[in-house]
């Protein structure tokens, strides 16, 4: 039963790799790059991107947003205050988002020029981590009023970041967060991976996110995660999955 319940799983991912590879390959196409935003909720995910988007507008610059929740489209309503386009997912109980989802939602709404596309996930460490979405980033946040263990407790998801962001960081005293020690569980689960430290509330460290992100959507090379989704052939299944124009 196992075995079975394994190899389901196994095919699952697979298909879901190779929509992701696909959908990748037609977003490049169009001069889009996908960031993938992982975390627990309560972490300040949407407050921070609502910060970001804000400054991303200011610039003029072509960036659009998709929010997902099992329910309510509170969130989308608190982003679409940075006047991006934004668009709200809702999963329907699903505590992941997969590259099929994507693909629908991003057919026939994603803005002409747009070349920047952030999805916030479903508040979740530990399905989201498993699925490749296309993204050519990876970002996972964590407050410092959730522990300094977390990357230990959730290394699949900070096993495969490309970067990490750690928020609130206004409230580290208060909490008692002790800085040195995330760091170092960090690292050994991801060694070498960035961290950057954020608070919505200040503004503290929007420029920089922002920054890095367009790096690599101008083609800055990016932290190579020991759990890094790997690179897929197209497969027959995964060349028809690639609808978007």
């Amino acid at each position: 039963m196992c075995d079975s319940v394994d190899e389901v799983t196994r095919a699952v991912l697979a298909k879901n790799d190779g929509l992701a590879a696909s959908l990748r390959e037609a977003l490049a196409r169009r001069g889009v790059s996908v960031v993938n935003l992982l975390s627990s909720p309560g972490s300040g995910k949407t407050e921070l991107l609502g910060r970001v988007l804000a400054r991303a507008v200011e610039r003029s610059l072509p960036v659009a947003a998709l929010t997902a929740d099992l329910a309510t489209e509170n969130d989308a309503d608190r982003l679409a205050r940075s006047g991006a386009p934004v668009k709200q997912l809702l999963t329907d109980g699903l505590c992941h988002l997969e590259a099929r989802q994507l693909r629908g939602h991003v057919e026939g709404w994603l803005p002409a020029g747009t070349s920047l596309l952030f999805v916030e996930n479903v508040g979740n460490l530990v399905c989201p981590a498993s699925y490749d979405l296309g993204e050519s980033l990876r970002v996972v946040l964590m407050a410092v009023t959730e522990g300094e263990d977390k990357p230990l407790k959730y290394p699949t998801a900070f096993g495969s970041a490309h970067l990490v962001v750690l928020t609130k960081t206004d409230l580290a005293g208060p909490a008692g967060f002790d800085e040195a020690a995330f760091e170092a569980n960090v690292q050994r689960v991801n060694p070498g991976v960035e961290v950057l430290r954020s608070c919505a509330r200040t503004g503290t460290g929007v420029d920089t996110l922002l920054g890095r992100v367009l790096a690599v959507r101008d083609g800055a090379p990016v932290h190579q995660p020991p759990l890094a989704p790997r690179p897929h052939t197209h497969t027959r299944e995964g060349a028809e999955a690639g609808l978007v124009p």
